[in-house]
């Protein structure tokens, strides 16, 4: 969730600084060219002034001496302006013919901003704020003030700015406010990574308890981990919730053990009274030889209620164990039963260890080649393959026989869950339970699939590694 969380918050605050920053940014660089502007505006109207008192009409008459005097200072003014400015300046008549100018070499051009701006100046305005000038941009400034003498307009100041000084200016303050946007994103970052953490530390620690309890450590609660008010009470909300699950499952196995346990001794003193009664009966009886087979039946499921409600009560006594060695020894157990019934029961058992209790590793691997030769037909084979694949060992349990429909693959191992093909083959439906509540005690599981062409595959599964578990594990209901 923090993955999606954090980029969310980080991008809001991305578009707010952009939001900020960029109209500063373009308010920096209109900052900086209004200044080069006000500045040219007022070196054209000395220069205007300066011109102002130039009698010589640009048309090539005799000029009187105190108008040289004064066309040689305005002269002078823009020569030096030139030279320390690098200003392009002039003061052009009506007519274009200039009056002064600096370099010597600069005249009006017959298009383009300076001719426009000259243009402009002519009819009395100063020329219009120029084009906004951006640091990537080599462009030039042009300022032009009309020279007015009695009234009338007789020639324009124009002046032409190089904009490097100003470009580098305008990207001197760019950089210190990205600079402080860094910063600020820095700090933003780290105010959403406090956040995030602050909000979701409650649902991590809500959602590795939820896992616990699906994996069967039904005793896991959440404990007190600070965040939003809201989550602190769903937090105290599932730790009850999770006490009232935990009590009606205790219940519920406590039933069903007592119910077991306080069954055996009135079904044991039914059996013999039916053994009694089937002494004064003719031999051979098949009503009183039917009640004797389900009064068995009977006791057989009462021992298995038994067992699987000790066997989800239990604690494994985990340790490495050599999980080849124990399939092996199972194989041998089970050769001469397998035999008697005409079936092959193969192991290929290499030594491969495990992290499993030893006896109820033994009690699962029992259920299920119990369960495939019971099913296998006579002349075909039952394989018992030992194999480590990675973090895990496995015990795979392979059969020729009738095997399960996709749909009965999905209900295998339920409680009292039998195949209506099998209904009359001897069994209770709690042995692959009692199988599955035995693995998950030690972190470990048992899975069902199909064999080809026939028959079925049960894959028991150890972790390699683990450490010993410090409470009972318990499965799912």
């Amino acid at each position: 969730m923090s993955t999606r969380l954090l980029p969310l918050l980080i991008v809001l605050m991305a578009a707010v600084l952009l939001a900020l920053g960029v109209p500063l940014g373009v308010s920096v660089a209109r900052a900086e060219q209004q200044k080069v502007v006000i500045d040219r505006i007022d070196d054209t109207a000395r220069f205007a002034a300066l011109a102002q008192f130039v009698t010589e009409d640009g048309t090539g008459g005799s000029r009187q001496t105190d108008t040289d005097e004064r066309l040689d200072t305005l002269q002078t003014e823009l020569t030096s302006y030139y030279e320390v400015y690098g200003i392009k300046a002039g003061v052009f008549y009506r007519n274009h013919i200039p009056m002064a100018n600096a370099p010597t070499t600069w005249f009006l051009p017959q298009t383009g901003e300076v001719r426009d701006s000259f243009d402009e100046a002519l009819l009395s305005r100063r020329s219009h704020d120029p084009e906004q000038v951006w640091p990537w941009q080599d462009g030039r400034l042009v300022v032009a003030s009309p020279v007015i003498r009695d009234g009338d307009v007789v020639a324009v100041v124009v002046t032409e700015s190089p904009t490097d000084s100003m470009r580098s200016s305008t990207l001197r303050g760019w950089l210190v406010i990205g600079a402080g946007e860094f910063a600020a994103m820095l700090l933003a970052v780290g105010a959403a990574l406090r956040l995030t953490g602050w909000v979701l530390k409650p649902v991590r620690v809500l959602d590795a308890t939820t896992h616990d309890i699906a994996t069967g450590r039904l005793k896991s609660r959440v404990a007190p981990s600070g965040g939003p008010p809201e989550l602190r009470r769903l937090a105290g909300s599932f730790n009850e919730m999770a006490d009232h699950v935990e009590d009606v499952l205790e219940q519920q196995r406590a039933f069903v053990a007592d119910a077991s346990h306080q069954l055996r001794n009135p079904l044991a003193a039914l059996l013999l009274r039916i053994e009694l009664l089937a002494l004064e009966l003719p031999e051979g009886n098949e009503e009183i030889a039917s009640v004797q087979t389900e009064g068995k039946r009977l006791a057989r499921v009462l021992d298995d209620l038994l067992d699987l409600a000790l066997a989800e009560h239990s604690q494994a006594d985990l340790k490495v164990t050599d999980v080849g060695a124990l399939a092996a020894e199972r194989v041998a157990a089970w050769a001469p039963t397998a035999e008697a019934k005409g079936v092959r029961l193969v192991g290929d058992c290499p030594p491969t260890t495990g992290w499993a209790d030893p006896v109820t590793l033994s009690s699962a691997l029992d259920a299920v080649i119990d369960n495939a030769v019971k099913f296998t037909p006579r002349e075909e084979t039952v394989r018992v393959a030992v194999a480590s694949t990675g973090n895990a060992a496995t015990v795979v349990v392979t059969d020729n026989g009738p095997g399960l429909t996709d749909e009965e693959l999905t209900r295998v191992g339920d409680r009292f869950w039998r195949s209506g093909r099998h209904q009359n083959v001897k069994g209770s439906g709690l042995g692959l339970s009692i199988c599955r509540a035995l693995l998950a005690a030690g972190d470990g599981s048992i899975s069902f699939g199909r064999h080809d062409p026939h028959g079925l595959e049960v894959t028991v599964t150890v972790p390699r590694t683990g450490t010993a578990p410090t409470e009972p594990r318990q499965p799912r209901p």
